[in-house]
């Protein structure tokens, strides 16, 4: 049996695509139990969905599925799940609104420059750095503490959720002129003018 027909029977071959579609799936429970006030419902969802993340990237890794869909699925859906749940706790009242008005903000400025460039010079390979894995940590523990924070006021919650909005704000504002910085790198060079007036 030839290395492909083993790829084609092999049932987990799409098992991280899934897992990262199923994160997708999950948004509007979570969305709705953020809107319905269950917040250990919307705690218990999110933490699921974290799990996801984590297994699709190292499904991906262990039995060697890394796809073009993948590449590009995962980190949409990390940032359509992420930004619709800032805008969601803000509208609840329990997300800062200068913090949420940053993270939407960046995240659009970041499609639009990748969009841009990817129109104009087919570039399309902008591997997260350190600034933006740090900011991605900083905001998944800022929502999953600010859902705990509204069953749970022990002191330990109340200090970790005031330092994780802290870090997001920071991280999100250094990861973004971190971007910038490189696009203004790699950005192509204007071709030379031609021809006269």
């Amino acid at each position: 049996m030839t290395g492909t027909s083993l790829t084609r029977l092999n049932p987990f071959r799409n098992a991280p695509n899934l897992l990262t579609v199923s994160r997708i799936c999950l948004a509007p429970f979570l969305i709705s139990s953020i809107l319905d006030n269950r917040f250990e419902m919307a705690f218990v969802l999110f933490l699921i969905a974290g799990v996801t993340d984590a297994l699709d990237g190292l499904l991906a890794r262990l039995l060697r599925q890394r796809t073009t869909l993948g590449l590009y699925l995962d980190p949409v859906a990390d940032k359509l799940l992420l930004s619709t749940l800032f805008l969601v706790l803000m509208y609840k009242g329990l997300m800062p609104m200068h913090i949420t008005v940053l993270v939407f903000g960046r995240d659009v400025g970041i499609l639009l420059v990748s969009a841009i460039l990817f129109a104009a010079a087919g570039r399309r390979e902008f591997h997260p750095s350190v600034f933006g894995k740090a900011n991605t940590l900083a905001q998944i523990t800022a929502v999953a503490v600010v859902l705990l924070h509204q069953f749970d006021r022990a002191p330990w919650v109340v200090l970790l959720r005031s330092l994780s909005l802290y870090a997001t704000m920071f991280l999100t504002v250094a990861s973004g002129l971190h971007y910038a910085w490189l696009v203004s790198r790699r950005a192509p060079a204007a071709p030379p003018a031609t021809g006269t007036k």
